[in-house]
């Protein structure tokens, strides 16, 4: 997965108008040849400002591939590269191109993070992973998957849902997040219609 963040050109105009064109044809270039399975932006006005989703068979082939756009070649974006897991549930999107709005949940370590395995944090791991699959069984939650690289960020959840609090609350359903091992930021996310299940 590559977070695309504002880069050291990042302005508050955004992009050149060529510069932005490039980007756009480098996005439906990924998605069209199956090298990118998701893409967008997201919609507020976070550090993180889109994702790439990846499929590639290195994680040096996804950074190149990242590092090849042009607006990160440009310097009005930085890509940081993370591996990710998830199943494999997102499809093709539809023709000619729709977006719609997603809500991703950037999930990091809490305030009451701690390295160690304990009993305790077995538990607390369990119940984090049962109530996945119990959002999961109301097709609300339609993406979940944690990062493989044991950094801050530990993975993220993909809702569909109607509104950004809808979001927020099913997320913070999660044990995990209650006793505040982990900590969730949601993010209004754009996606090409027909990827997500």
């Amino acid at each position: 997965m590559a977070l695309l963040k504002r880069g050291p050109k990042w302005s508050a105009s955004g992009m050149t108008k060529e510069v932005k064109s490039a980007h756009m044809a480098n996005v439906m270039s990924l998605l069209d040849s199956g090298k990118a399975i998701i893409a967008g932006p997201l919609g507020d006005e976070g550090d993180v400002v889109g994702i790439y989703i990846l499929r590639a068979k290195t994680a040096e082939e996804a950074k190149a591939w990242a590092e090849s756009d042009p607006a990160v070649k440009a310097g009005n974006l930085v890509a940081e590269m993370h591996p990710w897991w998830s199943a494999d549930v997102m499809k093709k999107p539809t023709t000619p191109l729709k977006m719609t709005t997603a809500y991703l949940g950037l999930l990091t370590r809490g305030a009451k993070w701690t390295p160690e395995k304990t009993p305790a944090t077995e538990e607390l791991q369990k119940a984090h992973m049962e109530n996945i699959n119990r959002l999961a069984e109301t097709k609300k939650l339609v993406v979940a998957g944690p990062f493989g690289d044991d950094g801050t960020l530990r993975g993220i959840f993909v809702f569909k849902v109607t509104t950004l609090e809808e979001a927020k609350e099913l997320a913070e359903t999660d044990p995990a997040v209650k006793a505040g091992r982990l900590a969730i930021e949601m993010h209004p996310w754009l996606v090409p219609e027909g990827v997500l299940p």
